[in-house]
C-alpha cells in the first residue's frame, strides 16, 4: 500500500456512509487512475464493506456498507452485494475478503454466516458469472493482514469482530488453512472465537474479554514466536490495555485495503 492509503481512509470515512456516492465524482476519480481498479469487498458477520482501489492499493472512493443479511445465506448476501457494487461502479476487478475456509474460490464453511457456505459454495465463479469481472475470494483474515504487514519475519494478525480471524505470514508469505478461532483453547469444549469473538465479548462483558485478550495475546506469541501481531476487527476498539511494542492496533479497513494483493502477480 502506498504512503498516505491510510490516511485518505480515514479522511473519507468521516464523511461516509451507506449513501451512493456522485456517480460523477467516482467516474473522474477511476478515470485518473492508472491500472485496473479494484473493488474490494469484506463479508462480515454484521456488515459487507466496500472500496474502489487504485492499482498501488490508494482508494479512490468512500468505503460503503450494508447491513449482512439477517439470514446470511449465500443469494441473500450476494443480493447485498450487488447493492454495493451499483454504489461503486466503474471498476475493473473484484477481491472479496470471506469469514472463513476458502480454497481455489469455493467456501468450506463460515461459522458467523450460514451452513450453506459450507459445501464448497463456488462464491468466486457465482460473482464473475453475476458481474461479468474477474474475482478473486481469500480468507477475510488473510486479505486483512496483506493491507497490514510488513514482511519481516514472523507476523500475525487477529481480526476481532462478529467472529475471530487469524493470519500467519514469514516473511511475507501467507500460511494457508490456519484457524486458529475454532482451536480448542482454556476447555475442552471452548475455543479462542468463544471467548473472543463477540459472543464472548457478550458473555464475559468487556473488563474479561480484554484480560481473555491479554491472555491470548501470550499463548499466540508462546506458540508462534511472532515477531509483530497485528490486531484488527471492529472490537478493538474496546480494547482498554497497551499490548506492548510488538502489537499493532490496525484499522478495520485494513480488511478492504488488503484487497489489491490478491492480485500481485498480475500488477
Amino acid at each position: 500500500m502506498q504512503p498516505g492509503a491510510l490516511e485518505f481512509v480515514l479522511m473519507t470515512l468521516n464523511g461516509s456512509n451507506s449513501s451512493a456516492p456522485q456517480t460523477a465524482d467516482l467516474a473522474a476519480a477511476t478515470a485518473n487512475s492508472a491500472g485496473p481498479i479494484t473493488l474490494s469487498i469484506d463479508i462480515g458477520g454484521s456488515g459487507l464493506k466496500a472500496m474502489l482501489l487504485d492499482a498501488a492499493g490508494v482508494p479512490v472512493s468512500d468505503r460503503m456498507r450494508v447491513a449482512t443479511p439477517a439470514v446470511p445465506a449465500p443469494e441473500a448476501v450476494l443480493c447485498g452485494l450487488d447493492e454495493l457494487s451499483a454504489q461503486l461502479p466503474g471498476f475493473d476487478r473484484v477481491s472479496v475478503g470471506f469469514p472463513g475456509v476458502v480454497k481455489h474460490g469455493a467456501t468450506y464453511g463460515a461459522h458467523n454466516l450460514h451452513p450453506l457456505w459450507a459445501a464448497g459454495f463456488p462464491l468466486q465463479a457465482e460473482m464473475e458469472q453475476r458481474w461479468g469481472k474477474p474475482v478473486r475470494v481469500g480468507n477475510d483474515a488473510d486479505v486483512a493482514e496483506y493491507g497490514a504487514i510488513q514482511g519481516i519475519g514472523v507476523e500475525l494478525v487477529l481480526t476481532l469482530g462478529t467472529g475471530m480471524g487469524a493470519a500467519l505470514f514469514t516473511n511475507g508469505h501467507l500460511c494457508p488453512g490456519l484457524e486458529l478461532a475454532h482451536h480448542i483453547w482454556r476447555k475442552k469444549d471452548r475455543t479462542y472465537e468463544d471467548y473472543l469473538g463477540r459472543r464472548g465479548l457478550d458473555k464475559y462483558g468487556k473488563e474479561r474479554w480484554n484480560l481473555l485478550l491479554k491472555e491470548a495475546i501470550a499463548c499466540t506469541e508462546a506458540l508462534f514466536n511472532w515477531d509483530f501481531l497485528y490486531l484488527g476487527g471492529g472490537n478493538t476498539k474496546k480494547i482498554d490495555f497497551d499490548p506492548g511494542p510488538k502489537v499493532k492496533i490496525v484499522p478495520n479497513e485494513n480488511g478492504i485495503l488488503g484487497g489489491v494483493v490478491l492480485w500481485k502477480d498480475q500488477g
